[in-house]
């Protein structure tokens, strides 16, 4: 008797530690929203809304807001992930002025620019912020270098134009307008002390020598914009574009899903030259309806996470992740901040362009596609032996150009480019691959038949 008693025992122990694994592995909890992300909630603010937000690594943050319906403008500040938020500043603004941007050089030394002739800035890590006041010019964007250099724009005509203080924002110098009545820059982006990029009525330009002198990076625009190194940097406005040469030339990259729409919202956040976060382009689907992107190769596919299913009001307007694992996405439209300690969830990518990792090429070849005949959808294969710049398009039969499958530069490998012809009539149609070798600027062309039968 004693033996059996003791077999079911041990019989009831398994059993329990079985049904606890078994609702742990499921995930048998409450959630607020999808997968690895959650939302956060920020204190009653008297009717201001959140207006800019900053990381400065997995627990510490801060956060400004517009007046709204309040005369009040605050500075907050969390220190535990965004979990819990403390009002850490308040600014009587009036109902026109507000926060623009906070940014900090260290974990002590931060700056927040306004929209008015006020400046302020903390030594303490937001335990005190002082008034700076009788700052030249109200400042739309602000990008702060280290605690010493910070450089502020804006666009007004007269009396605008970028600003550079070299005291901690003690004392100010105008070193660029563009003069007369053209307006000057609204947004400015630094990568470091002496290369940045700014934005205004007269499009994108670059400087190399810390804003004294700027150069026009012609028919470029950005939403948002931002560098790995000195050449390497992702840019965003109706598409996702890369530089590899410091932003003297621009290539579309494949964008999230096969149909989007950008917003003026667009901003990426850069872990890597491999992992990079955007968020601001709507999908078509229904759900989700404003995801967060994601790619793990530098751009070459991008996939995305739906985040925050029940949200479908806007579009996330920030990202931010201090490391592969601690991130938040914020929508300005009615302040919803969601925040990840995991990665965020799953992530869907669309894979127009499949890269063949097991195979390593020795050559330049355009293989045939397959199938062929194909209805509508058809691969075509291609090898690069070294990296450079690629173009692959269809023509119809007259040679008129009907899809742009590929314009970039790509790396050494093998790769399946996919071609839907869903729109298109049946007949014959030609792809031609052209590629330019980085290192030698040696060319290869070549050119297929291929047919649609429907």
């Amino acid at each position: 008797m004693k033996p059996n008693k003791y077999f079911k025992k041990v019989l009831y122990v398994l059993s329990a530690l079985c049904l606890l694994g078994f609702f742990s592995s499921s995930g048998f909890r409450d959630k607020t929203t999808t997968g690895g992300w959650y939302q956060q909630f920020f204190p009653y603010l008297n009717g201001s809304t959140i207006a800019s937000l900053t990381f400065l690594d997995s627990l510490t943050g801060y956060a400004t807001t517009n007046p709204g319906t309040s005369i009040y403008c605050y500075i907050l500040k969390t220190t535990n992930g965004g979990d819990n938020w403390i009002i850490n500043y308040t600014y009587n603004s009036g109902t026109n002025i507000y926060f623009t941007k906070i940014q900090f050089a260290n974990s002590n030394v931060g700056f927040a620019s306004t929209n008015y002739y006020d400046f302020f800035k903390t030594t303490n890590a937001g335990l005190n912020w002082i008034d700076i006041p009788n700052v030249p010019v109200g400042a739309q964007d602000m990008a702060v270098i280290n605690a010493d250099t910070i450089l502020c724009v804006a666009s007004t005509p007269i009396w605008g134009g970028i600003f550079r203080s070299i005291n901690g924002g003690q004392s100010w110098q105008l070193i660029w307008a563009e003069g007369g009545t053209n307006s000057n820059a609204y947004n400015i982006y630094m990568f470091n002390k002496n290369i940045g990029f700014d934005l205004g009525a007269e499009g994108m330009k670059k400087t190399t020598n810390g804003g004294v002198n700027w150069f026009a990076i012609p028919n470029e625009t950005y939403t948002s914009i931002n560098f790995i190194d000195s050449l390497t940097g992702w840019k965003c406005f109706d598409s996702i574009k890369k530089t590899t040469n410091g932003g003297i030339n621009w290539f579309a990259q494949r964008t999230p899903n096969i149909s989007h729409s950008f917003w003026n919202s667009s901003r990426f956040s850069l872990l890597n030259k491999d992992t990079i976060w955007m968020v601001g382009a709507l999908t078509n689907f229904t759900n989700p309806i404003n995801p967060v992107y994601k790619t793990t190769n530098g751009g070459l596919n991008w996939g995305y996470q739906n985040a925050c299913p029940s949200y479908l009001y806007g579009v996330f307007s920030y990202i931010s992740f201090v490391n592969e694992r601690v991130g938040w996405a914020f929508a300005m439209y009615d302040s919803t901040l969601i925040h990840t300690t995991t990665g965020g969830n799953d992530t869907t990518f669309y894979t127009g362009i499949k890269l063949v990792e097991e195979y390593i090429p020795t050559g330049y070849l355009l293989r045939q596609n397959y199938p062929n005949p194909f209805n509508p959808q058809t691969n075509i294969p291609f090898e690069l032996s070294e990296s450079g710049y690629v173009t692959l398009k269809v023509y119809d039969i007259t040679g008129r150009e009907v899809k742009e499958l590929i314009n970039g530069n790509w790396g050494k490998a093998s790769y399946v480019a996919e071609f839907n012809a869903e729109n298109l009539a049946s007949g014959i149609y030609f792809y031609r691959l052209k590629f330019v070798s980085d290192a030698t600027k040696k060319e290869f062309i070549d050119t297929k038949k291929m047919m649609l039968l429907k």
